[in-house]
């Protein structure tokens, strides 16, 4: 008769090894690529530090009733703005939201939700995930997303950032097709979100470093030539 002490640990050694295996992590997962840190199942649902900067938000609001806000906000283009949310499942992962072109969104532990929304991706950071945009006075297109969730935070840049249950939302570079989730537990504060502005935990990867950031031209040798990107998982960034 094993005793239960040792049940308890067999167990649940059983269960962080189901955590780890391949079927649980996106397609062409390379454990080498995401670090040799096991990532726990259980991870804290707070936002992370307070942050120093304070622009507005209009949490859970429809981007065209904030008449006050984002006064000075840019212009963006077309291929600019995420102009649809959309919820969409996906293999190993379950429940996403997607813009119009399939990419999967994510949402930062380390922004701050209360008592005010404020996105604290900013510079190499934005690079790497770049925020979900859209022009003041327009709205995205749902599909699946209660529109009651959807609201817009403005960054220091004066654009309008989308937010879902007040979580500022992004896209990650690292994913290089629609439907891929190759952010999911970078640095253990990136997230695939919900539908519902939560974060989706059914598959949780080793935690890894994130992608480094899109090299300048001056780095680039001011041609502008070589990749828009560098697709070095592993790196020194944090974000």
């Amino acid at each position: 008769m094993v005793p239960e002490k040792r049940k308890l640990i067999v167990v649940s050694a059983a269960i962080a090894a189901a955590f780890a295996l391949p079927g649980c992590a996106p397609k062409g997962y390379d454990s080498t690529d995401y670090g040799a840190q096991p990532a726990a199942n259980e991870v804290a649902a707070t936002a992370g530090p307070e942050a120093t900067a304070t622009p507005g938000a209009t949490p859970g609001a429809e981007t065209d009733d904030g008449a006050d806000e984002g006064g000075d906000a840019p212009e963006l283009s077309d291929d600019e703005v995420t102009s649809e949310l959309s919820a969409a499942k996906v293999k190993r992962m379950g429940e996403t939201v997607q813009n119009q072109d399939g990419f999967v969104l994510y949402r930062f532990d380390k922004d701050k939700v209360k008592p005010e929304v404020v996105s604290n991706c900013k510079g190499d950071c934005a690079k790497v995930w770049p925020p979900a945009l859209i022009n003041k006075g327009e709205k995205p297109k749902l599909e699946g997303v209660d529109s009651d969730l959807v609201g817009t935070v403005e960054r220091e840049d004066g654009t309008l950032q989308l937010t879902l249950d007040k979580w500022p939302l992004y896209t990650y570079i690292g994913d290089k097709k629609p439907g891929q989730w190759k952010g999911q537990n970078v640095a253990g504060t990136w997230f695939v979100v919900t539908p519902e502005g939560k974060k989706n935990l059914t598959c949780l990867p080793a935690v890894s470093k994130a992608v480094a950031p899109p090299a300048d031209d001056k780095e680039k040798g001011g041609d502008g030539g070589g990749d828009a990107e560098s697709d070095s998982s592993g790196s020194d960034y944090s974000y």
